[in-house]
Order: C-alpha cells, then structure tokens, then sequence
C-alpha cells in the first residue's frame, strides 16, 4: 500500500526543535488546535515580528533576474511589510520597543544593499510553495521546511545553501538546521550543494561559511533518529516537559494561552491563532 500523505507525520527544522527543548511544547506548538476556532496557536514577540518581515523582502528577491535585484525599492518595501507587525500584532509592548526593532531590520536590509554578495548572482528557486519529501515512507513520515537563498554556483553545476539569520544568537554546531537543509534542497531540486552558509545579517557583510557541511548520509540518520521521537510521542500521545508541571521556559508561555492569560492579537501565517504573554 502507498504512503498517506494525509496520515503522515510532517516534520521541519522548527518542529523537532521545539520537541528536543520540550514535547509539551512541541504539542501546544505544533498539535493542539483551539477548540473554538480549530486553529493552532502560536506566540508572536518582537524577535519573530523582526525575522519575518527581513526574510520576506529578502526571499522576494529571487523572484527577480539577477541583474534586476538591486533596484527593487527593498528599504521601502520593508517599511510595507513591518506595519503589518505594528504595535501588539509584532508582540510590541511600546513604540519605543518597536522602533528600535524597525530600525534594526532597517539596517539589516541597509548592510545587504551596500554587500549584496550572492544576492546578485544567479539563484535557483524551489518548485514547491513548501518543499517537502519522504523521509521515510516505511515510517511515513514527511520532512518539510523552506530554504531562504540557493545561490547557483556555475564552476561547479551546484548549489550554496544560505540562512539569513535575523536574531543576536550564532546556531549551535549541533543544530539540526544544516542537516534538514541539505536533505530537502538534495531531494527537492537536481543539483547538488557545493556548501552552505548562515548570514547573520546583524553584524556580518557576508555569508559565513559552514565549518563542515554534513554528508548525506550523517545528515539522514541524524534527522530520522529524531523524527521516529516525535513520531512515538504522537503516536502514544505523551509529551511531558522534562521540568514537570511547573513547567520549562519553552512551554510556560503556550499553558498562558489555555488557560486564558495570553492575549489574543489576529489570525497568522498558515491560519494560526496569534497571541502576547
């Protein structure tokens, strides 16, 4: 019998994120649908508000010729998309807190138009609104996510994975981040990756390269040792914090939302209920 997509267990480098730090949260996250709206809920802050707004004119460059990028008004087109994220719908508790936010994803946008490095040059584009493949379709399980740049590299005939990084925080050489990249940009398109970079937008000029990309090889094992976890969880229904019932730092803020002490602020991105704690 042929796989289910319907049925199976969807996984993305957020999701198994959010279960390695806390299956609760991982649950309230990623399952649990508000009875009354049949919407999952989600958390909206500052950081998030600054992330989303940066990476939605940045990734909306490759839908430009290469030689055509510079001149979309990307500083305009920044302050279009950050007034969606205006006051409480950015998770903003003062104007003084939202403009020092603005003004960072400003300078963002400012460093790439004075270093536009790989964003000049030739990028390919995913077919898929959200590329996705099996994973595993004897354990069907799906693996998800979308990749922010895929520069073309023509010496080689293959592509450079690059992560805008919008946050303070450098990702962790343990983060399952590359290996996903790598395993759904391998899967999803037809070249291969030449190297993969995270571009800390925040203080860097340029992509800095990975120390080491993962093999394939490593990358899946790595990805579907965690993917057979969150699959177990769901399929036995337990996802306890590891702190108990006090809680952890991660799932703390969802209990807030059921229990009626989050406040609720407008419907997001992929139909979620978005609130402030």
């Amino acid at each position: 019998m042929s796989p289910d997509k319907y049925s199976a267990v969807w996984v993305s480098h957020s999701s198994m994120g959010d279960f390695l730090k806390c299956p609760r949260a991982y649950y309230l996250r990623n399952v649990y649908k508000d009875p009354k709206t049949g919407h999952k809920v989600n958390i909206i802050s500052p950081a998030l508000a600054l992330g989303q707004a940066v990476h939605e004119v940045l990734e909306n460059l490759a839908n430009f010729k290469a030689e055509d990028r510079l001149q979309v008004p990307m500083l305009k087109q920044y302050e279009e998309v950050f007034a969606k994220f205006a006051g409480e719908k950015g998770g903003f508790k003062s104007q003084e807190e939202e403009k020092e936010i603005r003004k960072r994803g400003e300078e963002m946008i400012k460093r790439v138009l004075a270093n536009p490095g790989p964003i000049v040059n030739k990028a390919i584009k995913i077919a898929k609104d959200l590329p996705n493949f099996y994973l595993s379709e004897k354990e069907n399980i799906i693996l998800c996510g979308k990749v922010d740049w895929l520069e073309y590299l023509p010496e080689t005939d293959s592509v450079h994975i690059i992560d805008f990084k919008t946050g303070k925080n450098e990702e962790k050489d343990d983060s399952l981040q590359l290996p996903i990249y790598l395993l759904l940009v391998k899967n999803t398109q037809k070249r291969e990756v030449g190297q993969a970079s995270y571009w800390y937008l925040d203080k860097e000029d340029a992509p800095l390269m990975s120390k080491k990309l993962p093999s394939y090889d490593e990358s899946f094992k790595k990805v579907l040792k965690v993917a057979l976890q969150v699959k177990e969880a769901r399929a036995k229904k337990e996802f306890k914090c590891p702190q108990g019932e006090k809680g952890c730092f991660s799932c703390r803020p969802f209990e807030k939302i059921l229990r009626g002490e989050a406040k609720f602020v407008g419907v997001g991105g992929y139909n979620q209920d978005m609130y402030i704690v």
